[in-house]
């Protein structure tokens, strides 16, 4: 039998495509972040104590999955709250930088795999600062739904509280990537779900350590479940 024919690999966009690339999809991804602000109903849940926290002018670290990312900006707008968050030094990184420009977020650049170091002291200093940190522990290649533990060091290095959060929608696109990004659509209604602070003490050993990336994990897992079922459409009796 012949030989089946060799793929051929994946031939390397030209540099003024990928220039194109990062240049305009920025602006077209905060152009229907904005379109879907304008148009959602939005929910919030659990979340008279990190509006509190807010209030008192607390410093805080967020956290959320990789899926859940795009409609975080919308949910700390308007409430004066200076944001950082750590993006990966890929193309896809430097997309997302931009895009969270436009809404007032700042970015550093870094990941468990490149320019980690880099980035986590960066984040510390961003926190020095003034501002409250948004970190995706299980990004930004996974496995999904799984919590690193270099969450737990940051909040070990600034004392701040981990608030876990997760939101769901009733109108809904999830791509058929590694993290399954859900995408809102318009004209859905979103429901934040904050979970139970996490206060990560300043001394603490690798099980104790262990233990509270665990118990992030748990809570997490459990928010995200609460935005779905909240946001499910039953067929029998429509949205729960």
């Amino acid at each position: 039998m012949p030989a089946p024919p060799r793929r051929g690999r994946r031939k390397k966009r030209p540099d003024w495509l990928l220039g194109l690339l990062v240049a305009v999809a920025p602006r077209l991804i905060s152009g229907v972040l904005w379109l879907i602000s304008k148009t959602v109903r939005i929910q919030y849940v659990n979340a008279d104590n990190l509006f509190a926290r807010w209030a008192r002018g607390d410093q805080l670290i967020l956290a959320f999955w990789h899926n859940r990312v795009v409609m975080m900006p919308i949910a700390c707008q308007g409430r004066g709250r200076k944001v950082c968050i750590m993006n990966s030094q890929s193309r896809d990184g430097e997309i997302a930088t931009r895009a969270l420009e436009r809404w007032g977020v700042r970015s550093v650049r870094g990941s468990a795999t490149r320019g980690g170091a880099g980035g986590f002291l960066q984040l510390v200093n961003a926190f020095r600062d003034g501002y409250d940190l948004a970190v995706v522990p299980d990004g930004p290649r996974g496995p999904r739904y799984a919590v690193k533990r270099g969450i737990v060091h940051l909040g070990k290095a600034t004392g701040a509280p981990i608030i876990p959060v997760a939101y769901g929608a009733t109108r809904r696109r999830q791509l058929r990537n590694w993290d399954r990004l859900i995408i809102p659509l318009p004209f859905s209604r979103i429901v934040y779900v904050v979970g139970e602070p996490l206060e990560v003490p300043r001394h603490i050993d690798g099980e104790e350590a262990e233990a509270l990336r665990i118990e992030l994990e748990q809570r997490l897992k459990a928010v995200t479940a609460a935005a779905d079922a909240r946001t499910t459409i039953d067929p029998q009796r429509g949205v729960a």
